[in-house]
């Protein structure tokens, strides 16, 4: 028996399916962004940004609430959107493609120095000035639906490892950004509301251990919590990881060695698996494309090609293109040098290298970071200038290298 005929099916399964999510999603948010390039820069654009702009909400006795429209997506629907993330990366490490040190190796250190390269690129531009240094962290993220989708449109030609290599670099390139917002983003802390999100928190992991498997018990204490963490001063969307790494978790049972085949069912019971599986579909199909909608939106009007030159957008557009690429690939192959992890199977280093140019797409992380970095709307509107410049450039890049590259069985 082969170690392929031995791997369990069920995560084949679940990866296959999470790759057709997250690459059709891709293709929606790639419309979505050109959609709010072509708004912000047609008539429509004072309507557009009026939207945005627009502020509504409620007051139901102590719970008041009043935020544009643009808040609530980026607070309150983006909150969704990192549960789904912590729900991924609580999956894969404890029971998918990283449960394993030995698969951790490789992308964990590609994602180190794809975090660390790009940071020091930025900072290499802005050091010196007080009021953009700290959108150190916006080239650091890896797009997971944009690069995925970018990959889909290969095809076959990208061998599969290549793919779990990308998607592995991405969801732990997700983690660091939950660190850094956590570590580096948090405003002034409000005691009253912490003690409240801790109180709660409690309450879930009680829930936890109880094996308390309905999840409308989560859901609604994720709800209190996300509004206590929105009044404490940490960011609203970090109550999503914080819920998600508390939601029950059954793993999949070790395959039986003395079967003919060790084929394990797969786990659907499971309140992290329901639940992961009911976000993916809204999460990919809705509320990302509406935060890239709502927040790719620059008008070029007034705009000349030396703004590119500016520190801010050449920061990120280099951290994006240059620092990703580089990190990504000499950490990669440091790695696999030292004999510390194999290359991917199948793969090639050209391949390698055109994988890690797609990383430089980092178009949902990265805008999310600016947000938070920046308050101005000058600095905000560079940073998506160098946001778009340095993902189009890995995207075509990467397609590029992988257009053209041979598989390993090709390469003499």
């Amino acid at each position: 028996m082969t170690l392929a005929q031995g791997r369990p099916r069920r995560r084949f399964s679940a990866l296959r399916t999470f790759l057709h999510n997250e690459a059709a999603g891709g293709y929606v948010l790639m419309a979505a962004a050109a959609l709010a390039l072509l708004v912000a820069n047609s008539p429509l654009a004072p309507t557009y940004f009026a939207a945005l702009d627009f502020e509504f909400g409620w007051a139901i006795g102590p719970l008041h609430l009043r935020e544009t429209t643009l808040h609530w997506i980026n607070d309150g629907l983006m909150a969704v959107f990192f549960l789904l993330v912590g729900l991924e990366i609580k999956r894969e490490v404890l029971d998918g493609e990283l449960s394993r040190p030995s698969r951790l190796v490789l992308p964990g250190v590609a994602a180190l120095g794809g975090v660390v390269v790009p940071a020091l690129i930025f900072l290499a531009f802005n050091a010196a000035r007080p009021d953009s240094r700290s959108g150190w962290a916006i080239p650091s993220a890896t797009d997971i639906a944009f690069a995925l989708g970018v990959l889909a449109l290969l095809g076959r030609r990208v061998p599969a490892s290549l793919k779990i290599f990308l998607t592995a670099i991405a969801i732990l390139d997700d983690l660091a950004a939950i660190l850094i917002i956590a570590l580096f983003y948090t405003e002034q802390l409000h005691v009253l509301p912490l003690l409240g999100a801790v109180g709660v928190l409690c309450g879930l992991l009680a829930l936890n251990r109880l094996k308390v498997l309905a999840l409308w018990p989560y859901l609604l204490g994720g709800a209190i919590l996300w509004w206590f963490t929105l009044e404490s001063g940490v960011h609203a969307t970090l109550s999503g990881v914080a819920l998600a790494l508390l939601i029950p978790l059954r793993r999949t049972p070790a395959p039986d060695p003395t079967a003919d085949e060790a084929v394990v069912e797969p786990v659907v019971n499971s309140p992290l698996h329901r639940l992961e599986h009911a976000l993916h579909k809204p999460v990919a199909f809705l509320i990302v494309p509406l935060f890239g909608f709502a927040n790719a939106g620059l008008s070029f009007r007034g705009m000349t090609p030396s703004d590119l030159l500016d520190p801010v957008p050449l920061g990120v557009a280099l951290g994006l293109f240059v620092g990703k690429q580089l990190g990504v690939f000499c950490s990669a192959m440091a790695v696999i040098r030292l004999g510390w992890a194999d290359m991917p199977r199948d793969a090639s280093a050209h391949q390698l290298y055109g994988v890690a140019a797609l990383c430089g797409i980092g178009f949902t992380m990265s805008l999310f970071i600016g947000n938070l970095a920046f308050s101005t709307p000058l600095l905000i509107d560079e940073t998506k200038i160098g946001v778009l410049a340095g993902s189009l450039a890995s995207a075509l890049l990467g397609l590029a290298v992988l257009r053209w590259s041979k598989p390993a069985a090709s390469v003499s």
